[in-house]
């Protein structure tokens, strides 16, 4: 089958020169819901990755996992692996009566680097706990526990709380699920659209009661456990009142503003250097001040250590 168009989302200039191109799919809703804007393909099945995360905490609390504050942030975030972060992991684990050797994510030194070169000066190695998806894992074996399922097996597809991920995914986005996969972290990873990621996004921002309304206030009350240490999706929220923003591996994020404008993409490169950039140009054109926030409005383009260009939003966008 002959593939997609794709729209430009971004260029990479160096010295004044195009080096090289995003492209990729896009939506834009306004408050009332309605799209505004649809660049590439916005309806081919896409793997949201991290960007789902927030859809699989809500998973969790339907399922009855008593979540809330922090603990609800980090299993809705990808935590740089702080020790702050490690605390609370640890603290849901112990709620559902089971500690690290519990978790069934990948070991990994943490993304955060002050805390990364302190752990490998004092010799230690790679832990799951440190890992950034820890926080939906330990929520995850805490909504088993709660409901008395098996912790063996959970991440599979058919396990009862993966089964009530897929439809929790499919209701919030409005999109059948299109495809189903392991995600990096070995949980079931359940695939959608970026029609269906600006929907969910936009439902969480508006969400005034129940769960929904749960999962956003506590990414952005606690932002810093989304994320962590200067990480993108954690000042976007601390910054910009009201937005609820998480991005994904492979280049996906969702974002939504206070009063339901709501952006998603997929750059098929899959690198995400891009989408910070891209989705605050579109927020901005749907009318929310991101002036907290101008510093991530472009990234640096360096040579010898000094900028020498920057990445900003191609010529779709430019267009629109």
């Amino acid at each position: 089958m002959p593939d997609p168009v794709l729209a430009e989302l971004a260029v990479v200039v160096r010295s004044g020169l195009v080096e090289s191109r995003h492209l990729g799919s896009l939506v834009a809703l306004a408050a009332d819901g309605s799209t505004v804007l649809e660049l590439g393909d916005p309806d081919a099945v896409v793997l949201p990755r991290s960007t789902t995360k927030p859809l699989q905490a809500l998973a969790c609390l339907e399922a009855g996992a008593p979540l809330s504050g922090p603990a609800l942030a980090i299993a809705a975030g990808s935590h740089t692996g702080e020790d702050r972060h490690v605390d609370v992991v640890r603290a849901i684990l112990a709620q559902a009566g089971l500690d690290e050797s519990a978790l069934r994510c990948p070991p990994d030194l943490p993304e955060d680097e002050e805390t990364r070169l302190r752990l490998l000066r004092a010799g230690e190695s790679a832990s799951r706990v440190r890992m950034n998806c820890s926080g939906k894992h330990a929520a995850m074996l805490l909504a088993c526990t709660t409901n008395g399922w098996p912790t063996e097996g959970h991440l599979h597809p058919d396990h009862p709380l993966q089964r009530l991920v897929r439809d929790v995914v499919a209701r919030e986005t409005g999109t059948p699920v299109g495809h189903t996969a392991v995600d990096g972290c070995g949980a079931a990873l359940f695939g959608t659209t970026v029609r269906g990621l600006a929907t969910a996004f936009r439902s969480l921002a508006l969400a005034t009661d129940g769960p929904a309304a749960q999962v956003a206030a506590a990414m952005r009350a606690h932002p810093e456990f989304v994320g962590g240490r200067g990480h993108v999706n954690t000042r976007l929220m601390a910054d910009l009142p009201g937005v609820v923003a998480k991005g994904g591996a492979e280049g996906v994020i969702g974002v939504a503003g206070p009063d339901g404008q709501a952006v998603a993409m997929k750059v098929v490169d899959g690198s995400p250097r891009a989408t910070t950039v891209v989705a605050l140009a579109v927020l901005r054109g749907l009318g929310v001040d991101t002036t907290a926030v101008a510093d991530l409005t472009t990234v640096p383009v360096l040579g010898g250590g000094v900028p020498v260009g920057e990445v900003r939003p191609g010529a779709a966008l430019a267009a629109w």
